[in-house]
């Protein structure tokens, strides 16, 4: 072996030179220049605090001697950089203040424990927080909720008297009087609300057919959003490279609804005219969110169904499957009283405005409306639109463009007496709504912001602050704490207002599908009714509708599962005759059956509330039946 390679393997590994961490890993740990913590003196009595002294005075042997100025001075500088990060005007530091006495030291002390700061109800009530109050506007403190000072406060030397003490011998404290002096939280301005009529409108129909444009253009030409957003939101739309998206931003403001051009969720928004007040709600257009537009339809008064003129576009939307159909059919079983047809896209290269596409929409939309339940001379109106440009949304299209319109307005065609949409919409009015009957508001969700916040639409009755309710199904009573309406506190809310009701109960005491009621006029629940059905389009898989059928159950908010417990009857088409206790029933049939739901749910025959008597059937992602309740069982 080579005298060089066996001296090498002789050697030992070498070692991979030391990081700077494990340098420092191995150095020996500093000897510390600041003094170590005072220790325990056994030989103290015990301490007792007397909230109302003024100064404290040790009773034995003074404390070992103070450490050495070298701590102080080395504490200093960083002392002096909090000092310099301060805000005088901030509020927490000037009630962190006022609660130390003014002593700046403490103060910065008592900020090094936010946990315990904040337990301290002046800091709550500057930082707008809810605690008890006394008459006198005072935050109160008392028994095992007593606000103790900060550890690192108490550490500092002698004991100091709390700010506020919940009674007891001695003088006021400093902090005491100073919570006396506050003021109290401004109360919040109710309105006895706006006199001009409250209506909601839902914006429904196909997908791509201008929904989410229409609704955010008819905000835009009505001065509800100013031009710079516009701007942002037309750049936002060039950078995704759909430059006609820009007025959809207005409603669609989640990111997915943007990256898709999709309405998901409900867009909800407020517009005002000089005659009424209105409520915007956007309904997604695509079958996979069918529940979210029914949820929307269930608050809506007017429906506008829009179509698409584009070629093939109508088509698709009306032919069997489309939305087109299942949004008009739910927006009448839902309660919507008046439904206005916007034709839009009347733009578009392949219309250019011509009369025949117009009409020959017009011609397929109103037998299949009829078929729906709407009246079409009194309840349906027609109205060519462009979403897009604004034309005839607030003002008329150019006669140049669109020669044959104005005619068909002077003369009243298809029950259309105004040329404008925001024209059309003033004219109407709802007639049946009911101030003095029973209150009844379907909860469409609830929420909680300083207790349960619930959210409906006020059906019938009148609500007002402090009046005592009744949730039903459940029976739990409670009182009306605050009312809020379109975003503004009110004293009262009346039909047709969405309101959002604060009350004192749990969250877990109240859901979607509820019914807030008057105490002592409540409404009724059950597991089991009978009821009208028009069966519409039972799915491929299932095409007979018999005794044990099962589907979701969709009546004003609420959604169940549901079963049919039998068939009763069923009219026969050609006769119109009722054949009583049939074996089962096809598509297209009128049936009257008992159906049973596992819990109970807040229904009322149709003659006497119509809005909890009216109901559909979903079976496999598509709506199977219409119908109303006969009958509580």
């Amino acid at each position: 072996i080579p005298l060089g390679l066996l001296a090498k393997s002789l050697l030992p590994p070498p070692t991979a030179p030391m990081e700077d961490w494990e340098k420092e890993a191995d150095a020996p740990a500093p000897v510390s220049s600041k003094p170590k913590g005072i220790g325990l003196n056994p030989g103290a009595t015990s301490f007792v605090f007397n909230p109302g002294a003024s100064s404290f005075t040790p009773t034995v042997a003074a404390p070992p001697p103070a450490p050495a100025a070298a701590a102080p001075e080395e504490a200093a500088p960083k002392e002096a950089e909090q000092e310099e990060e301060i805000d005088e005007n901030d509020p927490l530091w000037k009630v962190t203040l006022e609660i130390a006495g003014g002593d700046r030291k403490k103060a910065l002390e008592m900020l090094e424990d936010p946990d315990a700061l904040m337990s301290n109800p002046k800091v709550q009530a500057a930082l707008g927080g809810s605690g008890e109050e006394w008459g006198d506007g005072s935050a109160a403190v008392s028994g095992a909720e007593e606000w103790q000072e900060s550890p690192a406060a108490a550490e500092g030397g002698g004991a100091t008297a709390p700010p506020a003490a919940a009674g007891g011998g001695g003088g006021a404290s400093q902090g005491q009087a100073a919570a006396e002096d506050e003021p109290p939280a401004p109360a919040v301005q109710e309105t006895d609300g706006d006199a001009r009529e409250h209506l909601n409108i839902v914006f429904i129909g196909h997908v791509d057919a201008g929904k989410s444009t229409l609704s955010g253009n008819l905000l835009y030409l009505t001065d509800h959003v100013d031009r710079r957003t516009i701007e942002k939101y037309e750049r936002e739309a060039k950078q995704r490279n759909r430059d006609s998206w820009f007025l959809a931003f207005i409603m669609d403001t989640n990111e997915e609804e943007r990256a898709k051009g999709k309405t998901v969720e409900v867009g909800r928004a407020h517009l005002a005219t000089e005659a009424k007040r209105y409520t915007i709600l956007d309904a997604p257009g695509h079958k996979s969110y069918v529940p979210n537009m029914i949820a929307g339809a269930s608050q809506a008064d007017i429906g506008i169904l829009v179509i698409s003129a584009r070629t093939n576009e109508f088509e698709s939307g009306f032919e069997r499957g489309g939305q087109t159909r299942e949004h008009a059919m739910l927006a009448k079983t839902l309660g919507v009283k008046c439904l206005i047809v916007v034709v839009n896209k009347m733009d578009d290269p392949t219309v250019k405005w011509a009369q025949k596409r117009y009409d020959e929409i017009v011609g397929k939309l109103k037998p299949f409306l009829k078929s729906c339940g709407f009246l079409v001379k009194k309840e349906v109106k027609f109205i060519p639109i462009s979403a897009l440009t604004g034309a005839n949304i607030l003002k008329p299209v150019d006669p140049a463009v669109c020669p044959w319109w104005s005619g068909m307005v002077a003369e009243g065609a298809n029950n259309t007496t105004h040329g404008e949409l925001l024209t059309c919409l003033d004219q109407l009015s709802i007639a049946d709504r009911d101030p003095a009957a029973a209150l009844r508001i379907p909860v469409l969700d609830r929420y909680y912001d300083r207790g349960t916040v619930i959210i409906g639409k006020v059906e019938s009755g009148t609500l007002s602050k402090g009046d005592p309710i009744k949730i039903m199904p459940t029976g739990i009573t409670t009182k009306v704490d605050s009312l809020v309406s379109d975003e503004v506190p009110v004293r009262s809310a009346k039909p047709g207002d969405n309101v959002e009701v604060h009350c004192s109960l749990g969250l877990e005491e109240v859901a979607k599908g509820f019914v807030i009621c008057t105490a002592g006029r409540e409404a009724t629940a059950t597991t089991r009714f009978l009821c009208q059905l028009f069966l519409v389009d039972l799915p491929e898989s299932r095409p007979l509708f018999t005794a044990g059928y099962d589907c979701m159950l969709h009546v004003h908010t609420c959604e169940s599962e549901v079963v049919v417990h039998k068939l009763v009857s069923i009219m026969d088409a050609k006769t119109k005759t009722e054949k009583r206790n049939p074996r089962f029933a096809k598509q297209g049939s009128q049936i009257t059956c008992e159906l049973t739901v596992p819990q109970s749910v807040v229904v009322a025959p149709f003659e006497e509330q119509q809005q909890l008597g009216r109901f559909t059937l979903r079976d496999e992602g598509k709506s199977i039946a219409i119908g109303k309740i006969l009958q509580l069982l």
